[in-house]
């Protein structure tokens, strides 16, 4: 449901007057109810298992034992899961029986593993949900009436069983079900930017989940809680370390580490991944060279990944950062993103393994215009890749910034697999300090029409394969949790590590839902409760976009990518500052993209680009991504765009302080230490609201000479 920003600060200040009539964080009653909960500190994520209130009497009728078949290590933790998940929602000890069947058993198995449910004459329904995939229905065996958690594979019966407790959790009914389900991305991979000494690049979590000087030999306990995080919500990899890698993660010793992180996770359906350095040839093997085409570059690439598969024989595959921002790749040699990719492609062939070679490259002799180089270096290369090549593109061309226009390399590529980067570690959206639900942003994105194929041609529908015929499809994370006790630094920004899990399963969940489904998972139940957090939830990014690079501005910061710079205009290059993208002067603001300017629009497909090159057409929040406008250029408002521009400003800092309130109205609904710490970070919010609302105000007014509107 998209919500304006009007009826997200009248909804939310509704909620908050519903929870506490006679005020909120301040009275008396809101005090004494904090107290009675227990406080939690956020390490178990959404997989709290908290009783599901009314709902939980309706459950006890149709859980009444567990009976979980197989003997494989997988089958094994479903049992744990389900026997301790199920007690604890429910009040009381769910026995495990494998033996006697019960009115309200639920039976989990797989047709190889069960002779009850190879009974079923499911045959259709088989095909229908893949290697993932589960089935759950309510039906009668033996004349008794159970649920039957049904998959082809132990790894899909893992995850019908976490989406069966899901429901549990979320107070669905539980005693009709008849549903089937299978991932509609396969590569679904959590991208941690993590270097081999302990820091995150881009990490607002604390240290490092690996302990890269413990491993082989110490296995943290936490490394199964991640992959379990993981695969409740069906992410089916992890590329452990930093794009910016470093070459020695392919050395024999780190390989035995990585082996040791593959070997925990192989029971949760999580492989691992690595980012590999394309300079490895020569800082790993003592090779004179890396070249692409040279055969010793190419053996040595075959023996590494021999290697590697003797170790770790579901590993799958390489990431790679190559010729951008001053990574070793082809280039270096004169040769082509497809003759590097091909070399590691054609050593991981045999072993079923994939490379993901990334578009985010930006070399400024390609295009004056930073937005339009991945596009014409990749466009050109289109159907040169070797089959177990897919394109990693982010989702906007510039890079993460707090709102985009889809990247025009969706849709475009018509024979080489894409796959979609998206961040969850908010590296340009207040760091793990400000409160933003990132789920609105990437239903934007995937619910951008491409008209690759005419009108409908979705983003979504382009990563699974349904515009384009694609044998590899997916979406990645760059996600980053550390060992911060709650894993993401902000209690909410546990919420995008979920909703990335949600969509990349199914692209075309609402954000709405999986908000309300996290909130429920995380912190309560109560109707009232749930409102209130999933309205602040829906309305926190465009808040977030409104202080800080509304109307299409976008890259108004300096190195940190927190504070706001929008003078910054010294760097070690120029699409590294703020001025080279905002182009601010006594004529107006703006980066001139149109048929008029640059031409970047004719990278889209028509009617996309007729749309955003006609500044009447053009929605207004990508007006200055596209356009370059005068100070008092007439906005549909009636506006001007100076005043506009203030207006938007003046309300994303109104609107944290309705956050603010929301959250306050909480108290006594939400535990005290929780409640405490994410009002601790709204204050921060606030502040750093109110500083980009009066510094960028103040820079811009520089150059319109006009002075700032009082605020309404």
């Amino acid at each position: 449901m998209k919500i304006s920003r009007r009826e997200f600060v009248e909804m939310s200040l509704a909620s908050a007057a519903g929870l506490c009539a006679g005020g909120y964080a301040t009275s008396t009653v809101a005090a004494e109810a904090s107290t009675s909960l227990p406080e939690e500190d956020g390490y178990k994520l959404w997989l709290r298992y908290a009783p599901p209130g009314d709902a939980a009497k309706a459950c006890r009728q149709t859980v009444q034992q567990i009976r979980v078949e197989g003997t494989s290590a997988t089958s094994g933790i479903i049992r744990g899961e389900l026997h301790s998940a199920t007690s604890a929602m429910l009040g009381g000890n769910v026995p495990l029986n494998e033996k006697d069947l019960v009115g309200g058993t639920v039976v989990v198995g797989t047709p190889g593993n069960s002779a009850l449910i190879r009974d079923f004459n499911w045959a259709s329904a088989w095909g229908g949900v893949g290697d993932e995939g589960f089935i759950i229905r309510s039906t009668r065996i033996e004349n008794k009436s159970v649920t039957v958690i049904a998959a082809n594979t132990d790894i899909g019966a893992l995850y019908g069983s976490f989406h069966f407790l899901r429901l549990m959790q979320t107070g669905q009914a539980i005693d009709k079900l008849d549903l089937a389900e299978h991932p509609a991305l396969q590569l679904r991979l959590m991208n941690h930017w993590d270097n081999p000494g302990g820091t995150i690049e881009r990490g607002y979590a604390g240290r490092s989940l690996w302990q890269w000087n413990e491993l082989p030999g110490k296995i943290s306990p936490r490394y199964a809680d991640y992959a379990r995080a993981c695969a409740s919500l069906g992410i089916n990899g992890a590329v452990i370390n930093n794009v910016n890698a470093d070459s020695h993660i392919l050395a024999a010793d780190n390989l035995r580490k990585v082996a040791a992180l593959a070997d925990g996770w192989r029971p949760y359906g999580v492989r691992v991944y690595v980012s590999a350095n394309f300079a490895a040839p020569v800082r790993v093997g003592g090779l004179k060279t890396a070249d692409p085409l040279d055969k010793g570059v190419a053996d040595w690439w075959k023996a590494k990944a021999d290697e590697i598969y003797g170790l770790i024989p579901d590993f799958g595959g390489f990431l790679v950062k190559a010729n951008s921002e001053g990574q070793p790749g082809p280039k270096t040699y004169g040769r082509t993103h497809a003759d590097g990719a091909n070399v590691l492609a054609d050593a991981l062939a045999p072993h079923n393994g994939k490379v993901m070679w990334r578009a985010f490259v930006y070399d400024d002799d390609i295009d004056p215009d930073r937005a339009k180089r991945a596009y014409i270096e990749f466009t050109k290369l289109d159907g040169k890749f070797r089959p177990n090549v897919v394109i990693q593109v982010k989702n906007g061309a510039i890079d993460f910034q707090p709102r985009e226009p889809f990247h025009p390399l969706f849709g475009a590529l018509k024979q080489t697999p894409v796959i979609a980067e998206i961040q969850a570690t908010q590296e340009y959206l207040g760091q793990a300090k400000h409160l933003v639900y990132l789920g609105t942003m990437w239903k934007e994105f995937l619910d951008s029409d491409t008209h690759a194929k005419g009108s409908g041609s979705t983003v979504a529908k382009v990563l699974a394969g349904k515009i384009q015929p694609s044998h590899l499809t997916g979406m990645v994370s760059v996600a980053n949790p550390g060992l911060d006790t709650n894993w993401c630094g902000h209690h909410f920004s546990q919420s995008n590590w979920y909703a990335f899990g949600r969509l990349a399963w199914n692209p075309e969940l609402s954000a709405e839902k999986i908000a309300e489904e996290w909130t429920r998972l995380t912190f309560t139940n109560d109707d009232k409760a749930v409102a209130v957090l999933r309205n602040l939830m829906m309305g926190s990014r465009e808040t977030f976009v409104n202080y800080t690079m509304p109307l299409g501005l976008h890259h108004l910061i300096g190195g940190d990518h927190y504070a706001p710079q929008p003078w910054n205009d010294r760097a070690p290059r120029a699409d590294w500052t703020a001025t080279y993208y905002h182009k601010a002067a006594a004529d107006g603001i703006g980066f001139d993209r149109t048929k008029r300017g640059d031409h970047a629009v004719e990278q889209y497909f028509p009617p996309v680009c007729e749309m955003f090159d006609d500044i009447t057409q053009c929605p207004e929040k990508y007006l200055l991504w596209f356009h370059r406008c005068a100070w008092d250029y007439q906005m549909k408002s009636g506006k001007i765009l100076w005043d506009a521009l203030c207006a938007k400003y003046q309300a994303g800092a109104k609107e944290v302080a309705v956050m603010q309130t929301a959250w306050q109205s909480l108290a006594g609904k939400i535990d005290a230490r929780r409640h405490k710490e994410v009002a601790d970070r709204l204050a921060i919010q606030a502040a750093d609201a109110a500083t980009w609302r009066d510094q960028i105000l103040e820079y811009f007014g520089r150059f319109s000479k006009r002075a700032v509107p009082r605020s309404s």
